[in-house]
């Protein structure tokens, strides 16, 4: 009804209509003035009708009556588009919301502090404090870095090298010393295992390699020998001394004292082998074999002078040594003799001179008393020729025992008290076998002109062992 009071149409009950009409009322201030007025108007009443035909649809009714609340009033309706104006919008843009905090990284720097007057804590506007954390936090990331750099290179680095040093020096020392047939054996896992899992390098270094190596090789050499024994319980041992290859002969029992007293360095060098040997016999001067006071089951070593080549001397002649040599020096080519532990099996003195016996001896002895005198004499003499005394006893001619009983070491007694008279033939030439390993046999053919066999004192002969024992008691 008011509505039609007011002579408004349906259509200005759909609010307002902004799309662009044909003909623009209101272009005038007072015309625009009017109908947004009028529209106000209008949308309140509408509000009012609205409300009424509720109420009376659901029968209700205030406390005083016919009365209804009356709605709170509507907000302002925007004006119409003129089109010749555009409607601005009554609400700012909207701004790009600043992070919480530096990035969003660290909550609560950067908010505004109520009553601050739109600044920051620092007094300044919230982007410079911003900037300003922003610094401090790249600052100290580049700080961190840093420290932590100069802790890796100088401290960790360094320490880490010296630990895996100490690992590699123990690691190394375990595959030298369990190589070869110790190369599987358990106790090579568990030291490796204990080097890896060493914290510090004086740990690593603590850890005791040789011990158990030497116990294992000990082992292992000892039932070598108790296997590798030939029919005289002997066994071969092949060695490296200087870099040089040794091979020596000894007995079982020897062996098993060298073992004991050898540690892993030397045991893990050693070969131990079954002997296999050759008697090779020599012809030598008395200054070539020993000084001849050597006898048969003596150990010597067979040296060699590489610069002198000693020729054998002449059998005819007795008072003069005929020797050519084609060199002056005798010194050895090297420090390591070429054979060690060679066994003398036999040992020959040339006859020339030594197995002639023409000897007269005569006691006298004369008495006078009262011009009665007495007079007695014992002589006593000997001419025998030794290689015809031999004769007779393998023609069986002659008592062998008997012959035996006096030629019995005729030769190594003739030397030995030439040795204690100091006095004897140094012209004499000796026949010596040796029995050397088979693999060194070539070698002393070759150089047999200049061979020199030496005595060690460790194996020294019984004589010399008396007379060391005279000399230093």
């Amino acid at each position: 009804m008011l509505d039609k009071i007011l002579g408004k149409n349906d259509k200005d009950k759909n609010g307002l209509d902004l799309r662009k009409k044909d003909k623009d009322p209101g272009i005038d201030v007072s015309d625009r003035i009017k109908n947004m007025v009028s529209k106000a108007t209008n949308g309140s009443k509408d509000q009012i009708n609205k409300i009424n035909s509720n109420s009376k649809s659901n029968g209700d009714k205030d406390d005083k009556g016919d009365k209804r609340k009356i709605p709170r009033p509507m907000p302002k309706p925007r004006p119409k588009d003129t089109g010749n104006a555009r409607l601005k919008s009554l609400q700012k843009p909207p701004q790009d919301k600043k992070p919480d905090g530096i990035g969003g990284i660290i909550p609560g720097f950067g908010r505004r502090i109520p009553g601050g007057g739109g600044g920051s804590a620092g007094g300044g506007g919230p982007d410079e404090d911003q900037r300003t954390l922003v610094g401090a936090l790249v600052f100290g990331l580049i700080l961190i870095v840093l420290v932590g750099a100069g802790y890796y290179f100088l401290v960790y680095a360094p320490y880490q090298g010296t630990l895996n040093d100490a690992k590699q020096s123990q690691i190394n020392l375990v595959n030298s010393y369990y190589a070869g047939p110790l190369a599987t054996d358990p106790e090579k896992q568990t030291l490796l295992s204990e080097i890896e899992s060493s914290v510090t390098p004086d740990q690593a270094s603590a850890i005791d390699v040789l011990g158990p190596a030497t116990t294992s090789w000990q082992a292992y050499q000892n039932q070598q020998v108790n296997t590798l024994k030939d029919n005289y319980s002997r066994v071969q041992v092949s060695y490296s001394n200087a870099g040089t290859q040794q091979t020596i002969i000894i007995k079982v029992s020897d062996a098993q004292q060298l073992i004991k007293q050898s540690d892993a360095a030397a045991l893990s060098n050693m070969v131990i082998s079954t002997p296999n040997t050759v008697a090779i016999p020599l012809i030598l001067t008395r200054l070539q074999a020993a000084g001849g006071v050597i006898n048969v089951g003596d150990a010597v070593n067979i040296d060699l002078n590489s610069n002198g080549t000693t020729a054998v001397q002449s059998t005819n002649q007795t008072n003069q040594t005929n020797q050519s040599s084609t060199g002056t020096s005798s010194s050895s080519s090297s420090s390591t003799p070429l054979v060690s532990g060679a066994t003398v099996l036999a040992i020959l003195r040339s006859e020339s001179d030594s197995g002639t016996i023409t000897a007269n001896l005569t006691e006298a002895q004369s008495i006078a008393e009262n011009q009665i005198s007495s007079s007695s004499s014992k002589s006593q003499s000997s001419d025998t020729d030794v290689d015809q005394l031999l004769r007779a006893a393998a023609s069986n001619t002659w008592d062998s025992t008997t012959i035996n009983s006096l030629l019995d070491n005729y030769g190594y007694n003739l030397n030995n008290l030439e040795r204690v008279s100091n006095i004897g033939d140094l012209n004499a030439q000796y026949l010596v076998i040796l029995e050397i390993p088979q693999q060194n046999a070539l070698s002393v053919i070759q150089n047999m002109n200049s061979l020199q066999l030496v005595v060690p004192t460790q194996s020294a002969p019984t004589w010399m062992a008396t007379e060391l024992h005279q000399i230093y008691g």
